[in-house]
């Protein structure tokens, strides 16, 4: 691939989690190794450079990432954003999303599977080269991993392959950042779960393609000098959500007057993290590319959650609330796969990036049910 001279300039308002030296009177610039590899600001700025490489997210009609292109976009960014369509849940939640993006002069889709390398390579050479890549494309979901255990495999270890390959031979290539997950900790029984704890014991196949990830970009950053930072999500909930999550199957059920199953007799707590401050994470660690140091790879991991874990009662009950009905509730044992709590430790995440959670389950949950009542036409 021909190496094209770049510059990165981000003029924004301040978010939770974001650069401190990044404001909307001072932008920042950042250069290619072809354009001189430099940081800059209004003062050393040359205006000869005016080419603004756009920034790819995959999976960019999925519930993370469109929340993360709205807000790439609203920065002032360029993003070419890819999607397959995964039948794994309702393809026209999807495609309203993907509605909403295409609005947006800024944006531009191509439909593909990233696990395609052919697909991938034009994708390359007709919108790219991309030099920041937002790897969120992914299969989800620990219990349809029980069901349809290739798909796993395909999307989340192949896929992941793919993009590294591509990042691997664009020159200048700043930095990835991809999607892991809590799940990896398994049966951790250590509160709060920590990047530095051991995760050799995944208890579900999507833990271990996740976990599969963190080692393959590890590898890659070792061998290709590749920046990489893999976000372990605590779980996402919010406007424009899952149908697999737990927050829209039990909003779900109580609108339809169904039995809601809850699992673990109720004796489940998480570490419920709303998808503006899951954003705010992954733009604050797109603006922090690892470094090599001595042996060590430019590769790190990071937690993304709200440092609180909720009892899933409680949170039933702010649903029930909001919508103003009671949940037919139904006891059930464990699920296999399942662990009963998570929690996240997020010292590393707040050293790199600066990045804090803001929004607490009482502020989240009432704007998701908003959400789906006005979507759904819920009266």
């Amino acid at each position: 691939m021909k190496a094209h001279a770049w510059k990165v300039c981000i003029r924004q308002k301040r978010i939770a989690g974001s650069n401190p030296a990044l404001s909307a009177s001072s932008p920042i610039c950042i250069t290619s190794p072809e354009a001189g590899g430099e940081l800059m600001n209004d003062s050393n700025q040359n205006s000869g450079l005016a080419i603004l490489p756009p920034v790819l997210v995959t999976g960019v009609a999925g519930f993370i990432g469109f929340h993360t292109a709205l807000r790439l976009i609203s920065q002032g960014r360029r993003v070419v954003g890819v999607d397959n369509f995964s039948p794994y849940y309702d393809v026209q939640l999807k495609r309203d999303r993907l509605s909403y993006l295409k609005a947006e002069p800024a944006f531009r889709f191509v439909e593909l599977n990233i696990a395609d390398k052919l697909a991938m390579e034009k994708l390359w050479r007709e919108e790219g080269p991309f030099v920041e890549v937002i790897h969120l494309a992914a299969q989800a979901g620990v219990r349809y991993s029980l069901i349809n255990p290739y798909e796993y495999i395909t999307t989340n270890c192949m896929g992941h392959l793919t993009v590294m390959e591509m990042c691997r031979h664009t020159p200048g290539f700043r930095h990835m950042v991809y999607a892991s997950s809590s799940s990896v900790y398994g049966g951790n029984e250590k509160l709060p779960f920590s990047v530095k704890d051991d995760v050799s014991h995944p208890i579900s196949l999507y833990a271990a393609t996740k976990r599969s990830d963190e080692l393959m970009s590890q590898s890659y950053s070792h061998l290709y000098n590749i920046p990489q930072t893999g976000l372990r999500f605590f779980t996402v909930y919010g406007p424009w959500g899952r149908p697999d999550m737990s927050l829209f199957i039990f909003t779900k059920a109580i609108v339809a007057g169904e039995k809601l199953p809850v699992f673990n007799h109720g004796q489940m707590k998480r570490d419920f993290t709303y998808v503006d401050d899951i954003v705010s994470g992954v733009v604050a660690a797109l603006e922090h590319p690892p470094v090599r140091e001595g042996r060590q790879a430019p590769h790190r991991l990071l937690n993304i959650g709200n440092t609180r874990s909720e009892n899933l009662m409680d949170f039933i009950r702010l649903i029930e609330v909001e919508l103003g009905r009671k949940a037919n509730i139904e006891f059930m044992g464990m699920q296999p796969g399942d662990v009963p709590e998570t929690f996240a430790d997020i010292t590393e995440t707040t050293a790199v990036t600066g990045f804090r959670p803001t929004t607490t389950i009482a502020q989240g949950v009432p704007r998701f049910v908003a959400w789906y009542k006005d979507y759904y036409r819920v009266s």
